[in-house]
C-alpha cells in the first residue's frame, strides 16, 4: 500500500496580452530518466497560508513578477492529484488562479535549490499550441482549464504594465478564498 503526503497547492495560469501561458519544463530528480512534463507557476501552501498568499508567494519566486494576494481574484479550476516527486508520493489538492500581464521577463533566480535541480526550461503557449502538442503537460486537461478559465474572465485578474504597480498601490486586504460546491476531481493521463 502506497503512503501519501496530503499537500494543498496554489497554481497560477499567468498569460500575456495574446493569452500565451507560461510553462515550466521538467523532470523528477529522483527519476530523470522519467522524462519532461509540463506544468504551471505554483506550489505548496506553507502553514497559515490562504491559496491566494501561496500563489503570490510562489509567482515572486518562480517568474519575479510580485503582486499581493489581493491582486488575485478567485480560483477558475480545482483538482485533486496524485504523484511522485523526488522520491516522495503527494495527494495534492489544488487550486488554479487565473493573471494576465501585458507582457513579462520570467527571473527565475529566486528558485528553490530543488527547482534549480529539476527545471530545464520554461516558454510561453499559445492555447492551440497546447491543444495540439503531444508532450505532457500538468494537470492533463490544462488546454480545455486555460480555455474555460479565459472564455469565463470573470476571475480574469489584469495587471497593466507587467504587474510594476508599487505593491503600495494595491490592497492588502487578503480573504480566504473557497470554492464553494466546485469539488477537486483526481487528474489523469498528463498529456495535454
Amino acid at each position: 500500500m502506497r503512503h501519501y503526503t496530503a499537500r494543498r497547492a496554489a497554481r497560477v495560469l499567468l498569460v500575456d496580452a495574446a493569452d500565451r501561458l507560461l510553462l515550466f519544463r521538467g523532470f523528477d530528480p529522483a527519476r530523470p530518466e522519467g522524462g519532461r512534463w509540463w506544468f504551471t507557476p505554483g506550489g505548496g501552501l506553507d502553514p497559515g497560508e490562504t491559496y491566494a498568499e501561496c500563489a503570490a508567494r510562489e509567482l515572486a519566486e518562480e517568474t519575479g513578477l510580485r503582486l499581493t494576494a489581493a491582486a488575485f481574484g478567485e480560483p477558475v479550476h480545482a483538482d485533486l492529484t496524485e504523484f511522485t516527486f523526488d522520491g516522495v508520493w503527494y495527494r495534492q489538492e489544488q487550486r488554479f488562479f487565473l493573471v494576465r500581464v501585458a507582457a513579462h521577463e520570467v527571473d527565475t533566480t529566486g528558485f528553490s535549490e530543488i527547482e534549480r535541480g529539476s527545471v530545464d526550461g520554461h516558454r510561453w503557449w499559445s492555447t492551440r499550441e497546447l491543444g495540439a502538442t503531444g508532450e505532457r503537460c500538468y494537470p492533463p486537461d490544462l488546454p480545455a482549464v486555460l480555455a474555460r478559465a479565459l472564455a469565463d474572465r470573470s476571475a480574469l485578474v489584469d495587471i497593466p504594465a507587467a504587474g510594476n504597480l508599487p505593491l503600495s498601490e494595491r490592497s492588502a486586504v487578503v480573504d480566504d478564498l473557497t470554492l464553494g460546491d466546485n469539488n477537486p476531481t483526481v487528474a489523469g493521463d498528463p498529456t495535454c
